[in-house]
Formats: C-alpha cells, sequence, structure tokens
C-alpha cells in the first residue's frame, strides 16, 4: 500500500520498527500534494523543503539509537489559525496575510516535542467564521468526495487534506462545529475534546468561550493518539482545566458498547433534517444497539434556542478579540490616510471579508448600550439552561447519539448568499460548544449522491474515553473507514 494511504496508527507502526524513513515518508506526501492540491485547495501555505530538512535530520539521528515517540516523523497539517514559530499564520484573511508568529501555540509546542513533521498549514473560513471554507480570503477549498461541492468548514482545509491523503492527519479549532462539520462532509473523523481539555494559548481567538483545538483523523485510534499528545494543562491558557489526562487509546480496548445507555435527543430528529441522514443516524444507532448499548429516547428542550444563543454570544465576543486588528500593532495596515481614526477605519475596511465585518455588527449590536442585557445577558442564561438540559440528559445516558448536519455537503455557492441558510449547517454541532462537552464525528454512510454522512456521539465533560470507545465500536463494526474518495 502506498504510504499516503496509511492511517496515523499504521504509518507510525512502520515507522517505529524501521520498516520506512523520514524522508521516504515526506517524499510520498510531497508526491500526493502535488497531484491532488490543484484540485482540492486545502492548503494556503506548505513547507514541504522544511519538512524534509527535519526529516533528513530525524534519519540522521536515529541512526545512532533508534527511539521513537508516537508523532515522531509523522506528517502533519495545521489549521491556519494555530500560531507557528517562523511559518506564516493568516487565520485566511488579507489583514493578515503577512504574520508570521515569533511562538507556537501550545499544541504546536507538544507536536515539536514528539518529532513531528509539519507539511503546511490548511485553508479555513476567515478568521474560523463559517461552515464551508468559502469565506477564506483565498479561495475555497473543495471537497475531494465531489471537487463541486464544500468540505465543510470551518477547518474545512483539515479535513479535506486529511480525506484526500494530503497528510497523515491534521489539527482544527471547533467554536460551533468547526471540527465535527467538516469531518463528516468529508467521510474523515474530527473531535472537539471537553473546553479546557486542550490548551488554546496560540490559538487566534474567534469566540475565546467557545473555541477548541482537536484533531481531524482517518480513523478512531488516530484521534486518540493525537488527542493524548495536545491534551493537558497549561499555565499559559487561563482557561485550561488542570484535570489528569488519561491514555485514550485504552479506551479503544472494547469492541463493543455494553452496559452503556446511548440516548437519542428527539429535538434532533424534527422537521429538516434530510431523510438521507436521518436513516443513516438511526441505522448506526441500531449498529450500537447490537453492539451492547441500550437505546433511550431523552429530551433537550432548549435546543430550539441553541442558533440564537450561539450567534450573539459568538459574534459579541468576536467583535472584542477582532479589536485587536487595527493596523498598529501587527498585520495589514492601510496607506494614505489623514488621520488614525481614518487608518483604522480603511485598515478593516480593506482587511476584513463580508463575513468578518457581518459577525463584527452584530457582535458589536448586542453588546452595546441599552442591548446588553437583552441579548447578550439573555444569551448567556439561555447558555445555562442548554447546558443544564445536557447535565439532566447524561443523568440518565452516558452517551448522546445525533447527526452532524442536516444535510450532506451542499454544492459551492449554494448558501454563500444566504447567511441564515449556512448558520443552519451547525444546528446540531453549536449546542455541545455553548455546554463545553467533547463530541466526535465519524462516518456512517453516503447519500444518493456518493457524499458521507456523519455520525455524532456526545459525552460528558472530560469523559473523552467514553465517546472515543462508542465511536470505535461503532467505527470497528462497520466499514465506512475503508472508504476513499477516488481523487487522482
Amino acid at each position: 500500500m502506498s504510504l499516503h494511504k496509511l492511517t496515523l496508527h499504521e504509518l507510525q507502526e512502520k515507522f517505529t520498527k524501521g520498516e520506512v524513513t523520514a524522508r521516504e515518508i515526506v517524499s510520498a506526501y510531497s508526491l500526493r500534494i502535488k497531484q491532488v492540491e490543484p484540485k482540492v485547495k486545502a492548503y494556503i501555505t506548505l513547507v514541504k523543503e522544511s519538512a524534509m530538512a527535519q526529516a533528513e535530520a530525524l534519519d540522521q539521528k536515529l541512526k545512532s539509537w533508534r527511539r521513537t515517540m508516537p508523532l515522531m516523523g509523522m506528517p502533519l497539517a495545521i489549521k491556519d489559525n494555530i500560531c507557528t514559530e517562523g511559518v506564516l499564520t493568516t487565520c485566511a484573511s488579507r489583514i493578515l496575510g503577512a504574520f508570521v508568529p515569533p511562538y507556537d501555540a501550545t499544541v504546536i509546542a507538544r507536536l515539536r516535542g514528539q518529532g513531528y513533521l509539519l507539511l503546511g498549514k490548511t485553508n479555513l473560513d476567515e478568521f474560523a467564521m463559517g461552515s464551508s471554507t468559502e469565506n477564506s480570503g483565498f479561495g475555497p477549498s473543495r471537497n475531494p468526495w465531489n471537487l463541486s461541492s464544500v468540505p465543510g468548514g470551518s477547518s474545512g482545509g483539515s479535513a479535506a487534506a486529511v480525506a484526500a491523503d494530503e497528510c497523515v492527519a491534521a489539527l482544527g479549532s471547533d467554536t460551533g462545529g468547526s471540527i465535527r462539520q467538516p469531518a463528516a462532509c468529508c467521510g474523515v473523523v474530527g473531535l472537539k475534546p471537553t473546553y479546557g481539555r486542550v490548551s488554546r494559548f496560540g490559538l487566534v481567538a474567534f469566540a475565546s468561550s467557545l473555541d477548541q483545538i482537536g484533531p481531524i483523523t482517518k480513523d478512531v485510534t488516530d484521534a486518540a493518539m493525537l488527542l493524548n499528545v495536545i491534551a493537558g494543562h497549561d499555565p499559559l491558557d487561563s482557561t485550561s482545566a488542570n484535570v489528569p489526562v488519561p491514555d485514550y487509546t485504552k479506551a479503544l480496548k472494547k469492541k463493543d458498547v455494553k452496559k452503556l445507555k446511548l440516548g437519542l435527543p428527539r429535538e434532533y430528529f424534527a422537521e429538516g433534517l434530510d431523510q438521507e441522514v436521518e436513516r443513516a443516524v438511526r441505522e448506526a444507532a441500531e449498529e450500537l444497539k447490537k453492539l451492547g448499548g441500550e437505546i433511550k429516547d431523552v429530551a433537550l428542550p432548549a435546543t430550539d434556542a441553541a442558533i440564537a444563543t450561539y450567534y450573539l454570544i459568538a459574534t459579541a465576543e468576536a467583535s472584542s478579540n477582532l479589536a485587536r486588528y487595527d493596523g498598529v500593532k501587527y498585520g495589514l495596515r492601510s496607506k494614505q490616510t489623514k488621520d488614525l481614526l481614518e487608518m483604522y477605519m480603511k485598515t478593516r475596511q480593506e482587511g476584513f471579508g463580508p463575513e468578518v465585518k457581518r459577525r463584527i455588527m452584530l457582535g458589536t449590536y448586542a453588546l452595546s448600550a441599552g442591548y446588553y442585557d437583552a441579548y447578550y445577558g439573555k444569551a448567556q442564561a439561555v447558555r445555562t439552561l442548554i447546558r443544564r438540559d445536557f447535565e439532566a440528559a447524561f443523568q440518565e445516558v452516558d452517551l448522546l447519539v445525533t447527526p452532524v448536519m442536516p444535510t450532506p455537503a451542499f454544492k459551492l455557492g449554494e448558501r454563500i448568499q444566504e447567511p441564515l441558510q449556512m448558520y443552519l449547517s451547525d444546528i446540531y454541532t453549536i449546542s455541545a460548544n455553548l455546554a463545553g462537552i467533547p463530541a466526535i464525528s465519524v462516518p456512517c454512510g453516503f447519500s444518493k449522491a456518493g457524499l458521507p454522512i456523519g455520525l455524532q456521539i456526545l459525552g460528558r465533560p472530560f469523559e473523552e474515553e467514553t465517546v472515543l470507545r462508542g465511536a470505535y465500536a461503532y467505527e470497528q463494526a462497520t466499514g465506512w473507514r475503508a472508504k476513499r474518495p477516488n481523487i487522482r
């Protein structure tokens, strides 16, 4: 089998045994990227030469003493809103088009400590604001299963790169479904950890109380391996949770879900859910039942308010976070302006795309005098209700099983002029971010058009082990993970 087709754990096993060198790995992926990247457009920045130099140095080092770590020599892609020292980090925005961070995000520092190989930075919706990667300042990425369809967003570039075998695994960020939704669109695995499980230091902020870094991989085992490395307390991040980090791969020893109670939230199977998606998810629930799980209907009454709550909180926090881009400290600065105010205004007008401007205006309005209590304050109160809904549900069940998206991946350009339709793409994923709980997307079928459909499994805070166990059991019992897009 070609090296680029292997999963992370398969490639790591070959590398550990000395059956393949780091140079051979980078060469295989460089060739694959050359073949398919012009069609998929998953990357904003490629650093293949740097990866090759690192690979050669690693091979030399291992000649004298072959001791490897789980991610040593593994070629990864990183979403372009995660800071990488010395490598362009643009957030897919003109305003940061030339920004080269002087430091690594904590997750990158942990990967470097393992000896990983960075292939490049992947495309995204500008500042992670979107559900299709069409809001990128560098043009959209494409779905490897159908190049006329979106790969999802905002981590669409990372998901497309994994699905197209342009990297062995990738990191994305999830504010309202931005890991799980593109993973579902592209037929790969996407895990959003519990808020605070993975450090956000070095992640360019969109909505600070919602953002979370997580892995996008070819299978569940790879997700567990990558989470093992990036999880853990970080004193540089005040929201990082100081809780023990287990070995997540040990949760994969069981290939069943015996003694686990699985809840089907009735609000997630209401009007608006595509019939093909509903059928695939219900069949997945039946498969989990065959594996020993007990299926039970549960209620999440505040679900109807989740979209409105999310877009008030997220835009308000975005308005605050993006105020730093003023042309003074770093990034784009508009030229030939007569005073400071004009420089601020023209810099933001030229640097930000339409979706970012839309969300800044919405957030500024929600935070303005006279409206703060009416909008932002009420949204935070409803957020509490949403979290309590999950707490009540998890008194009855161990995991929740839901769709990831209402539909399979839609066509490029189909919703870009209809923001409300685009926002509804995340209707089943945003509640997990509002509640801060872990959730994973795994492939569970295909539409008649041949596009992947994702199954979402949600768990209690800091119980990623149980989420991974459920996802792994389902993955092993079905053959969806073996299907790959036919792109050359």
